[in-house]
């Protein structure tokens, strides 16, 4: 039986209560960097209404994706795909909503103007997007834990970090999503959400 990671346990049911509300009751969701799939499977298991796709940019990750899916017994979620959020060509072409947890961190800048240039192409108008991680807020850490994590981040790659809030509602608003909210979170992160115009 595979066991989530603790980070997965202690956020993965304050995320569904923020995306029941704010995601339709039916369609597809796209979920960019889907990791272990433990968030898939979860959610999958407590919205059937929707269908999931999972990916990750790293092809390793896909099996242990697949496995979760199937340990969970959701019928919802897709066989997961490869998708790299830098890159202009992904493998789904339409979805009702987008949720990507704890990516902007911990890939380059390119990773999230490719997200957001993504989720432009590929949302319907009204769809949501719905990010979870941590965030500086007008510049600022939001909290000590998070001025040692981004220090981390970046002995891993320089080219990581906690990503200011404001500039990653800019993108989104240069690829038609509108800014609806953020609500603070767990572990000093939070929900943001984006909607389609």
């Amino acid at each position: 039986m595979l066991i989530p990671h603790p980070s997965v346990q202690r956020n993965r049911a304050p995320i569904t209560d923020v995306i029941q509300r704010v995601f339709p009751g039916e369609g597809m969701v796209l979920e960019v960097a889907s990791g272990s799939g433990a968030h898939t499977a979860w959610f999958a298991s407590r919205l059937p209404g929707l269908s999931w796709q999972p990916t990750d940019g790293e092809r390793a990750s896909l099996p242990v994706i697949a496995q979760w899916a199937a340990e969970s017994g959701a019928a919802n979620i897709r066989p997961p795909l490869h998708l790299d959020a830098a890159s202009p060509d992904w493998p789904v072409t339409s979805a009702d909503a987008m949720v990507c947890i704890n990516m902007i961190h911990i890939s380059p800048w390119e990773s999230t103007l490719g997200l957001m240039a993504g989720a432009g192409r590929v949302l319907s108008s009204g769809g949501v997007l719905y990010l979870y991680g941590p965030y500086r807020l007008d510049g600022r850490q939001t909290a000590p834990s998070n001025e040692r994590f981004e220090g981390w981040l970046k002995g891993l790659d320089a080219r990581f970090g906690v990503r200011d809030m404001g500039e990653v509602i800019a993108v989104a608003q240069q690829h038609g999503l509108r800014f609806v909210e953020r609500v603070a979170m767990p572990a000093n992160n939070f929900s943001v959400v984006f909607e389609k115009a």
